[in-house]
């Protein structure tokens, strides 16, 4: 019996590395795979969104919760009612933190609705036989909806090509707002 006891015990230690490999072999392939929500953006990307949820952590404790949404609606001058945050905080499967709130964006770029589409109708509303006029655009602008401040259309109007005669090409300008995350790399690199 004993002798049985020990080959069962020996053949346990025998196992026990190939286990071991298989449950690290396991455990990185968990790692490798499933959807990493980092891989969507650039790097440049990611690291402009940790300065934004960094900017929103008003208490600085890696989660944004309603009262961080409310201290950050606050410093831009807007209030926001106790129904807007919560559908806000709502959006999130759990507590926001950094990944979370990334993935949060990563789900509005890629579903739901279909933002270049907007974009494009949006600015053929401004176009003129393949023209905008900017002072209407910037008319617009400083207006209606979320409204731009003179800095901020100057701003916008500075990564434009605007004419002599102060019109937009309503082609680039669209081109140029809806130009995927690789376009805007290729574009750096070269």
């Amino acid at each position: 019996m004993a002798d049985k006891e020990k080959k069962v015990k020996k053949k346990k230690k025998e196992d026990a590395p190939a286990e071991e490999e298989r449950a690290s072999r396991g455990s990185r392939k968990a790692k490798r795979t499933g959807s990493n929500v980092f891989s969507m953006f650039t790097q440049k990307q990611v690291a402009e969104f940790k300065e934004a949820f960094q900017l929103m952590d008003h208490d600085k404790d890696g989660i944004i919760g309603k009262n961080d949404l409310r201290a950050t609606f606050d410093s831009l001058g807007r209030l926001a009612s106790e129904k807007e945050l919560d559908e806000m905080v709502g959006e999130a499967s759990g507590p926001i933190n950094f990944t979370q709130l990334l993935t949060l964006f990563a789900n509005r770029m890629s579903g739901g609705s279909d933002e270049d589409d907007v974009v494009i109708a949006a600015f053929k509303t401004f176009d003129n036989d393949g023209k905008i006029d900017s002072e209407r655009l910037r008319h617009a602008l400083m207006t209606w909806g979320d409204k731009f401040s003179a800095d901020e259309v100057d701003e916008a109007y500075d990564q434009m090509d605007i004419d002599d005669k102060g019109y937009i090409d309503t082609t680039k300008l669209i081109s140029m707002l809806t130009a995927s995350a690789e376009d805007e790399e290729g574009g750096e690199a070269a």
